[in-house]
This record gives structure tokens, C-alpha cells and sequence, in this order.
């Protein structure tokens, strides 16, 4: 019997079109669920797919409306009954900051992966409906069940937690850190790499209905501390240091940072490093200054997490430093 999956779209490149087959330019969000619906229909799958439009826009304009929106749709299937796993099609750009998001504030219950493009669909070469066809695939799966929110991507399956867009284009645009892909995905076939690892527990956080202000700080040579000072003058309640290699930044800039963290504003250290590991009292003094590191994850993932723990009312760096060593699945 096939498996129902319902699909959410959100339009990105998988929904896109150029006019060319061969041009670079394109509008992101232009085919609707319903041409979506018929497209996987076509590639003769054993799945049972319908859908609901969230919205059609490239996700650079994903904000927090949408994610509501999205987050409440995904509650809803995942209390019906009848669907089996969930596809959300997004673009790629902020596909990583979705899939963490909704990791951290849905129970692991039913499977939810998110998929995308690089290529729109009049492209020669588009990868869009391959991507779908393996999202459907790991929707489909009773294994997935237990495994958070994925991400698949170029018939590769990433955690939520490890996905991030390392290239600009190409098909294989998409990978993990710490550690690589998890699985491995064809439309006919699905090698998993690790077993499960989340059960019956529940939603790390809550979802808030106003998220606090978190500016993520990009750290360079000769960089001062005006962009500090502007981010606490506009409200930030958190900063995110893309600091250089381990999580540096100039002195200027780590004295503004000690500034605003004993003001009360939660400061926390990532790298502009792709594959960046921030341990606390690397080079800055955490314990001295009042930071956070953010271990593995990077600056815009940190401020996801750092946004849902402000939000849950933590304002320790000790009690926030937790929740980033906190094991990739658990509920505190």
C-alpha cells in the first residue's frame, strides 16, 4: 500500500524557472504546488503525495512568518493520522537555518526532510525532481522515523544539525560537519550509515511566538567595534562572533563584546571558518569575557539556537553554553 507523504512548499530554486535551458539567470518560486504535485505523480513512485503551499519565494526572504506557518503545518501532519512523513521543498540558501529550526522545536515523531534545487527546473541538468524523488524516498521509510529533521540533497541524507551549503553551484553543493552524509538515497533505494538517534522524546524547545534579536557579526582584519555598538544600539539581545579561525576578532572587537556581554547581552563565538570547531578558552578567555562557544556549529546555525534559548528565557552564559554542548539530540 503506498505511504502517504504530504508535501509543504515554500518555492527556492526547485520551484524555479530561467526561460533557458542553458542561461544562469532565474526566478525562484514560480511553479505551484499543484504543477509540483503533478511532476512527482509522473516519476511513477510508490508514494501517495499532496501538498500545501506555504509560500513561494527564494529562501533568502524566509522569515519568521513563513517559519511559523511552516512549523504549524508540520505539527498538523504530524498529528494526522493518515500521513506518513512530511517533504518540505525550499530553497537552499537558508535550507540549513530551516531544517535546524524545526529540528530543535518538533518532537522526532513522523519523518520530516527538506529538499531543494540547485538547478531550476527549465535547466539543463535541473536536480529537482531527483531531489524529490529521494525526499520521498526517506519520507517514506519507516527507519527514518527517530532521526530529526533531514535534509537531502544530491542523493546524499545530512542531519539537521551537521548540513550546510558549501558551494554556490553544482549539484553536489551540500555537506556535513562534523560529521558527513548519514545516508545515502536513490529514488529505489536507501542505505542508512548510523541507527536512529532520538525515541519518544519531546521538542527541544518550545516554538516562541517573538523571537529576540541575534546579529550574527562578521570578524575581519582591522575590523572595530562600530558594528558591535550599532547591533546592541538597534536591540540585539545576542551576538554571534564570526570570528576569525577559532573564533577571534581583533582586541577592539573582543572589548566591545566583554562591554555588551556584562550589559546582559548573550555573546557567543563561532568561525567564519567552514569547518570550524569553537572550544571555550581557545585563544579569547570565555570564562573571563562572558562568552559562549559555539563548538560545531556555524555562525548562523548559533544564532538560531542562541534566538530559541533566549526566547526559553536562558540568560547565563553557563546555562546557553549547556545547550551548545548539549548532545545533538536531547531534550533538557
Amino acid at each position: 500500500m503506498p505511504r502517504h507523504i504530504r508535501i509543504l512548499a515554500t518555492g527556492g530554486t526547485i520551484a524555479g524557472r530561467g526561460g533557458s535551458a542553458v542561461g544562469r539567470a532565474y526566478r525562484p518560486g514560480q511553479i505551484g504546488i499543484d504543477q509540483l504535485l503533478a511532476e512527482a505523480a509522473a516519476l511513477g513512485l510508490e508514494t501517495l503525495c499532496e501538498g500545501r503551499e506555504i509560500a513561494q519565494v527564494g529562501s533568502q526572504d524566509i522569515g519568521w512568518s513563513e517559519w511559523t506557518a511552516l512549523h504549524r503545518e508540520v505539527r498538523e501532519a504530524q498529528d494526522d493520522p493518515a500521513v506518513c512523513g512530511i517533504v518540505i521543498t525550499h530553497g537552499t540558501d537558508t535550507a540549513e537555518e530551516t531544517a535546524f529550526l524545526l529540528d530543535l522545536t518538533l518532537p522526532p515523531g513522523k519523518p520530516v526532510v527538506l529538499t531543494g534545487a540547485m538547478r531550476p527546473a527549465d535547466a539543463l541538468g535541473s536536480d529537482g525532481m531527483r531531489n524529490l524523488a529521494n525526499a520521498l524516498r526517506v519520507a517514506s521509510d519507516p527507519d527514518t522515523a527517530g532521526r530529526g529533521v533531514l535534509v537531502v540533497m544530491g542523493d546524499h541524507v545530512f542531519t539537521a544539525r551537521d548540513v550546510r551549503k558549501a558551494a554556490t553551484q553544482g549539484a553536489e553543493a551540500f555537506r556535513g560537519f562534523p560529521r558527513g552524509s548519514i545516508g545515502a538515497v536513490a529514488p529505489s533505494s536507501l542505505d542508512w550509515f548510523v541507527p536512529p538517534a532520538r525515541s519518544d522524546e519531546p521538542a527541544r524547545f518550545a516554538w516562541p511566538a517573538s523571537p529576540p534579536r541575534v546579529d550574527i557579526l562578521f570578524a575581519h582584519a582591522a575590523m572595530d567595534r562600530a558594528l558591535i555598538d550599532g547591533a546592541t544600539a538597534a536591540g540585539a539581545r545576542g551576538l554571534v562572533l564570526a570570528g576569525l579561525g577559532h573564533g577571534n576578532a581583533p582586541k577592539a572587537v573582543l572589548d566591545a563584546l566583554s562591554e555588551a556581554a556584562a550589559s546582559g547581552v548573550a555573546v557567543v563565538r563561532s568561525s567564519r571558518v567552514d569547518q570550524g570547531l569553537v572550544d571555550r578558552n581557545v585563544e579569547v578567555d570565555d570564562d573571563g569575557l562572558g562568552f559562549v562557544a559555539a563548538r560545531a556549529l556555524n555562525p548562523q546555525k548559533s544564532r538560531i539556537l542562541l534566538q530559541l534559548a533566549l526566547a526559553a528565557g536562558l540568560t547565563d552564559p553557563a546555562a546557553i553554553q549547556a545547550e551548545f554542548d548539549a548532545p545533538r539530540h536531547t531534550a533538557p
